[in-house]
């Protein structure tokens, strides 16, 4: 399946049509199961239901106050790697699961 359906002149597909390999796609208009905010929201509410300060939680992971509060207001271009350790050094745990392939997709 791809994603545009149009053909060229010589009745082959357009270099811009790109094959839809995922099952989701590109699906911006839908809601994500975790948003940045909400990522933010549970580093926040863990990290004051331990009694730790903003700035005791960026010294403990390793990274800056600042980081620390862009994470916790949900900002989208935080570094993935820094806010897996923070998640880690909060003890809060998160599982990627990959979507099901049927067989006649193998």
């Amino acid at each position: 399946m791809t994603t545009c359906h149009s053909l060229n002149r010589l009745g082959t597909q357009h270099k811009k049509c790109t094959p839809n390999i995922f099952p989701n796609g590109n699906n911006h208009g839908e809601q994500l199961k975790y948003t940045a905010q909400a990522i933010g929201q549970k580093i926040r509410e863990s990290r004051r239901r331990l009694g730790v300060t903003q700035k005791d939680l960026a010294l403990t992971s390793g990274t800056g106050l600042r980081f620390i509060i862009d994470l916790e207001k949900g900002m989208e271009t935080c570094q993935i790697g820094k806010v897996l350790t923070v998640l880690h050094t909060q003890g809060i745990g998160i599982a990627l699961t990959p979507p099901a392939v049927s067989e006649s997709e193998e």
